[in-house]
């Protein structure tokens, strides 16, 4: 514990400092003048401090409101020292933020006993703080885990429904760094960004349930296989329906509504405008433009110009012309992305 006193007169600074030197288990430190004894606070952390009240700089009233200013010592006990015997004085002194008040001449045992008092309040306040701020760090420690599992599960989950399709993952990876751009590029949050990022690989989950003769298909597929390869997206809510975070929320609004259209032609509701939710409108414009540049089975790989050319040409039908916005300012990052790691 550290203990401040305050007092211009030399005489009673030493006497105090002698009396509660014998008295607290407390490193002591004096100072003459109220302007000086405010820019050590500046610089230091006292535990208590106790000052006059009549000083011809500041008085003690005045010293301790600006203490108090002073996140630092906003729960600091403060006792005041006065000879004034006015009520007015310790009423003003109490607004000011004095948690004691003392009258002189003082007993000496009577300083000690209120200084020990206050000491020891402090030093549970001092060890309370060190405890919350000790579980503070182990609950953000604990999160710290639980996000980097559940990231860890989203990104095998999502590598292994690439295998699944006939593909390696770098297009889910791909996918959802594009989308981290293009969410930030629109301005939403930091936990927003996080959230599609980690949601956009499960975006084909449901593919999972459709059979590998129409995944696989070389050729055109047909109206009825065109039907079933469609079923993917309400299979995909139907796994991830009913989740309980944020992530797995959004990941169901982007699995089944990631193939919607800003113009309403998309599937399988229809949905247009601001009615797609926008982590599926994010996720719309990713997809499509990975799918454009990556090898299919059934079609070749477009030059990545090609493919911005076309995304920029379906704003407002295909895409939400805020988002194709967004791509055109951060196509810098994008081709970044395109072109892997160096």
């Amino acid at each position: 514990m550290r203990l401040l006193v305050v007092d211009d007169s030399r005489s009673s600074l030493a006497l105090i400092g002698s009396i509660l030197n014998d008295a607290v288990d407390a490193d002591i430190e004096l100072c003459l003048n109220p302007l000086t004894a405010l820019e050590k606070c500046e610089r230091e952390q006292f535990d208590l401090v106790v000052v006059d009240h009549i000083m011809p700089e500041m008085d003690g009233v005045a010293f301790t409101a600006a203490l108090r200013t002073r996140p630092a010592y906003r729960l600091v006990p403060i006792i005041m020292i006065t000879s004034d015997i006015d009520k007015t004085t310790r009423i003003d002194a109490i607004k000011a933020g004095a948690s004691d008040f003392l009258h002189k001449p003082f007993e000496t045992t009577e300083l000690q006993a209120r200084v020990a008092n206050l000491l020891t309040l402090r030093r549970a306040q001092v060890e309370l703080a060190d405890r919350a701020n000790w579980l503070a760090r182990e609950v953000e420690r604990a999160t710290a885990h639980l996000v980097a599992r559940e990231e860890e599960i989203i990104w095998r989950l999502a590598r292994a429904i690439e295998y699944r399709d006939g593909d390696t993952g770098e297009h889910v990876s791909r996918v959802a760094q594009i989308c981290r751009v293009l969410a930030k590029g629109i301005g939403l949050s930091p936990e927003q960004c996080r959230i599609i990022y980690l949601a956009a690989p499960l975006h084909d989950i449901g593919k999972i349930g459709i059979a590998d003769a129409i995944l696989s298909k070389p050729g055109k597929l047909t109206s009825e296989e065109m039907a079933k390869m469609r079923e993917h997206v309400s299979i995909g809510a139907r796994i991830l329906e009913g989740g309980s975070s944020d992530l797995i929320r959004a990941a169901e609004l982007i699995a089944q509504s990631h193939h919607e259209r800003w113009d309403g032609t998309g599937y399988p509701d229809r949905l247009s405008g601001n009615d797609i939710p926008i982590e599926a409108r994010i996720v719309a414009l990713a997809d499509v433009f990975d799918a454009l540049c990556s090898e299919r089975p059934y079609k070749k790989a477009w030059p990545i110009e090609k493919a911005y050319d076309e995304i920029v040409n379906c704003s407002g039908s295909h895409f939400d012309p805020a988002i194709v916005d967004a791509f055109r300012a951060r196509w810098s990052e994008i081709q970044d992305i395109m072109a892997g790691p160096r």
